[in-house]
């Protein structure tokens, strides 16, 4: 039987996102950009599917722009930023836990010549607002903060990021990878103070394939493209657009209740309250958001851990699957002890997750750290 605890990775795809992708295939399969009735259906739809998450985003429908993925929505965040505020300056900041999905641009930027100043967590994983504000220069050009850790858990202060902006008189804009936070933090981009929010549909149940990226109203006039081609999203995001996963994306945050997170976020506190009364399990952060947290088997390689666990069924990671294997680099940042460090693991939760799960997952583990300790 399949126990999944890596929502933080992907998300199963909900009945009602995967039915309408099916009609959007089937039925409503017309290029948008077709003249006949056909095409203008799909186009209607589109638009409306548009406005169902813009309104779960808190933003006006024109302000968000369908991507492919969430690293496409970071990296047309940065390049757009960068040529918009290319006379200005060249100073950058960050964090040195965001996604590989801004830290890889940011390598290449360095190598271009800009400075970037990357703000190191404490061992919570947490950042301070202390420490974004003094990062902050008048020539400071663009932020770019996470608003949620996805191997942590952990909020990260973006709302005072755009408040050490304004401080600093600098005009820099702000971008914030909130493809872990949408649906599962309250938030808003005028809340926020963000020029630029990523989201992305496979983290909320919807199909790999479909993100988002808002861009304040003022914005869009002045902002260039990351392609160029045929003209879609108002000549912004060309390409045709995937009206199948698009429709998807629509209907699983339909079927995101309000209610859906606080059941994940309980289940996910039960889980931390059981996991930390375990011996020689160390919980390395709780999380902040309701969906993720991070514990430790000190002195035992996290992989080997891994590869037992998914023999017995429960599907969990050490860190972002984007690393496909390598260390963390959010952990390592952390300061951890090395043994702490070498057995980190991340439990991500969803709506499927259970208590009952929950406490098979720590039989589990006691048993596999049983076993490792008796060979050792």
């Amino acid at each position: 039987m399949l126990h999944y605890f890596d929502h933080a990775a992907t998300t199963p795809v909900c009945p009602e996102a995967a039915q309408a992708a099916l009609e959007a295939m089937t039925q409503g399969f017309g290029n948008p950009s077709s003249g006949y009735p056909l095409g203008k259906a799909a186009a209607q739809r589109r638009e409306a599917d548009r406005a169902v998450i813009a309104r779960a985003l808190g933003c006006l429908p024109e302000e968000l722009f369908f991507t492919s993925c969430g690293t496409e929505g970071d990296n047309w965040a940065i390049s757009a930023a960068l040529q918009y505020n290319k006379r200005n300056g060249s100073h950058i900041v960050t964090t040195a836990i965001e996604h590989s999905a801004v830290l890889e641009p940011m390598k290449l930027l360095q190598n271009q010549g800009y400075e970037v100043t990357y703000l190191k967590p404490d061992k919570t994983g947490h950042i301070s607002p202390e420490a974004v504000k003094e990062a902050i220069r008048p020539d400071t050009i663009f932020v770019s903060i996470m608003l949620v850790n996805n191997e942590t858990g952990t909020i990260l202060p973006v709302k005072a990021a755009a408040e050490a902006i304004k401080a600093a008189g600098s005009p820099a804009l702000l971008h914030t990878d909130a493809v872990q936070g949408f649906l599962k933090v309250p938030f808003t981009p005028k809340e926020l103070g963000a020029d630029l929010v990523t989201i992305c549909g496979h983290k909320v149940r919807a199909p790999k394939g479909i993100g988002g990226l808002y861009v304040r109203k003022e914005l869009i006039p002045k902002l260039k493209p990351l392609m160029v081609g045929g003209g879609q999203e108002r000549g912004l995001r060309p390409g045709t657009e995937a009206t199948a996963q698009i429709a998807a994306f629509a209907a699983a945050v339909q079927a995101w209740t309000p209610g859906t997170s606080e059941a994940i976020g309980a289940v996910k506190e039960y889980a931390a309250d059981r996991l930390s009364a375990m011996e020689g399990v160390e919980i390395v952060s709780r999380g902040d958001a309701p969906h993720v947290l991070a514990l430790s088997l000190p002195g035992y390689p996290s992989e080997p851990v891994v590869r037992a666990l998914g023999d017995k069924g429960f599907c969990l990671s050490s860190g972002s699957a984007c690393h496909r294997g390598k260390p963390s680099h959010v952990f390592a940042a952390l300061g951890l002890p090395p043994k702490t460090l070498m057995g980190v693991l991340r439990v991500s939760f969803g709506p499927e997750s259970t208590r009952e799960e929950v406490d098979l997952l720590c039989a589990a583990l006691e048993e596999i750290r049983s076993q490792l300790i008796s060979r050792s």
